[in-house]
């Protein structure tokens, strides 16, 4: 071999090296592309491959895209289109797989609306998510986009749950109970974009136990597949599969009242926890960005941790949020005729802000309400209640509320009518 032929191998050969550093250097990421809501908030599920000794730094939203200045490399946001940027404390990142990162785009509902405007000046119906890495060996900068196209937010769009709100039948926010005694029914208010199956199951927090933390209360498809199988379970009450169709909203049943446990007195936590389903809108190809073998399915991710429910069970068990001892009327008794020109009700427990005295035909037609201040155990009842209950059957019922207007703790219903026999003192 000439010396020339030697100096062209060598050339050759670091040619080849340079072109396979800067392959495997190069951050990929899956899906590249999604359809996005274009009124509502949207999640998304990504995974970024090929990181090499790279940090995320920051996400940012942008209607247009200029090429990185080197030796930064990809295509970064232009600054004159700049939608928003990813809040440091919705940032869901984290290291996952082979040299890889996962990431939730959780896109506010005011990025999708500025995009849409924009659409409605005639620009295209897309902008772009485009997430920066810095890489510690140089500090120079990669940056890779993901491509969101508004659509309607029908079954193209990725499976994911925006909003989640979990409430007693009874409107309280925490319920309080004798043992022994079911709580009142639970429902789980769901806000959704796409279509698929919403999977899971109803879990409750025994007295004593240990919380669950923010990570544990994630769904199940909004963690990387290599953590999802380590979040904290407790006792299961009940499971659900349900297929939600394109739509928006969905109110889910919670486990039957009589399965919640209330047998030891203390405080219990009921559990909203969404299982991983398969969504093709939504998934993660793991190989197709160097990051490990199969897909990951995410049907059901979500932005945010979910709720819990709190009921308390036993006299023993309050905490500083009760109003203190039940509240029961104890006059007029139960069933007894009282005069119209002299009515009062009485009632015991304390309440720290202030009591709301109800009355209400039998029927559940609602004659009259009141406010009364803390530390008031009666009332003397308007001559319009009689009248306008014209004989009929009176019951009444008081409630501790707060300063705000809130329910903490309510007594339960009282009988009496209006009669010439008997009285009040």
């Amino acid at each position: 071999m000439t010396q020339i032929q030697r100096a062209l191998s060598f050339c050759v050969a670091v040619a080849s090296a340079i072109l396979v550093e800067g392959a495997r250097a190069q951050i990929r990421v899956n899906p590249t592309g999604v359809s996005v809501n274009a009124m509502s908030a949207t999640t998304v599920f990504l995974t970024f491959g090929g990181l090499q000794n790279h940090t995320a730094v920051e996400a940012l939203w942008c209607g247009e895209l200029v090429p990185a200045v080197a030796p930064d490399r990809g295509s970064r946001c232009d600054p004159a289109t700049l939608y928003g940027r990813l809040p440091l404390r919705v940032d869901q990142s984290g290291v996952s797989g082979t040299n890889a990162l996962t990431d939730l785009m959780s896109i506010p509902a005011s990025i999708a609306r500025r995009a849409y405007q924009d659409a409605q000046l005639g620009k295209r119906g897309t902008f772009f998510y485009v997430r920066q890495f810095r890489r510690s060996t140089d500090g120079s900068h990669e940056f890779v986009a993901v491509t969101c196209r508004l659509t309607g937010g029908g079954a193209n769009v990725p499976f994911a749950l925006t909003n989640v709100e979990l409430a007693f039948a009874s409107a309280l926010p925490v319920e309080y109970v004798q043992s022994g005694n079911a709580p009142s029914a639970v429902v789980a208010r769901i806000t959704y974009n796409g279509s698929g199956r919403l999977r899971g199951r109803w879990e409750v927090v025994m007295p004593g136990e240990d919380q669950p933390t923010p990570f544990d209360l994630l769904t199940e498809a909004s963690i990387p597949a290599e953590g999802r199988a380590t979040q904290k379970r407790y006792a299961q009450l009940e499971r659900f599969n349900v297929l939600l169709p394109p739509g928006h909203t969905f109110a889910l049943a919670g486990p039957d009242p009589a399965q919640l446990p209330t047998k030891a007195d203390g405080s219990y936590f009921l559990l909203l926890r969404i299982e991983a389903t398969d969504d093709r809108a939504g998934d993660s190809n793991l190989e197709a960005v160097g990051a490990g073998k199969g897909v990951v399915h995410n049907g059901g991710v979500a932005g945010f941790s979910m709720p819990t429910l709190r009921y308390v069970v036993g006299v023993g068990a309050r905490s500083a949020g009760d109003a203190g001892d039940a509240l029961r009327g104890i006059w007029p008794r139960e069933g007894e005729a009282v005069r119209p020109d002299s009515l009062l009700v009485r009632w015991t427990g304390m309440v720290s802000d202030f009591s709301r005295v109800e009355f209400e035909t039998v029927t559940g037609n609602v004659l009259f309400a009141a406010i009364v201040r803390a530390g008031q155990s009666f009332y003397w009842v308007p001559p319009i209640v009689g009248a306008t209950a014209a004989g009929r059957p009176i019951r009444w019922r008081v409630s501790a509320v707060n300063a705000k207007g809130a329910t903490m703790k309510r007594g339960r219903w009282n009988t009496f009518h209006i009669g010439a026999a008997g009285g009040n003192s």
